[in-house]
């Protein structure tokens, strides 16, 4: 089987397979290869590790993207405070670097959480992703052990 295959696929395949199973007369029941549904389930265990990978990716990218806005948010403070201290000597000047920082840092913050919310977002919308096709293929799996018990 081709590792580049993600679970829905076997699932889809695995599917497939029922659907195209020969009937038992008169019982409602199918019969499948042993040999080819355990294929698919080993596809499913040398392929799931790969897609959880991909979740721990995304986690790790989200927590990089959510440093790097830190430190965006911090130099840019930094900087406000720099420039802050440097026009400290006349009122009017200071009156005006005051409100520069204080815009810089509201501007930063500001965009350090858009940047965690939209990072959230999508780390939620991967994670749902891949949450929702482990379910279909749990489901799929539990179903087929159990019709095939039944057999």
């Amino acid at each position: 089987m081709d590792m580049d295959m993600d679970i829905m696929e076997i699932v889809d395949m695995i599917e497939e397979t029922v659907n195209k199973a020969s009937t038992v007369p008169l019982t409602g029941k199918i019969m499948l290869d042993k040999e080819e549904i355990l294929d698919y389930i080993q596809e499913i265990r040398l392929v799931y590790p790969e897609q959880l990978k991909e979740a721990k990716w995304v986690k790790n990218e989200r927590q990089r993207i959510l440093a790097e806005a830190e430190e965006r948010a911090d130099a840019i403070k930094k900087s406000a405070e720099e420039t802050q201290e440097k026009l400290i000597d006349e009122h009017e000047i200071t009156r005006q670097a005051y409100e520069k920082a204080d815009a810089i840092k509201d501007m930063s913050e500001k965009e350090a959480k858009e940047i965690r919310m939209d990072t959230d977002r999508y780390v939620d919308e991967v994670l749902a992703d891949v949450e929702h096709r482990l379910d279909l293929l749990l489901r799929k799996v539990r179903e087929d052990r159990e019709e095939h018990m039944n057999n």
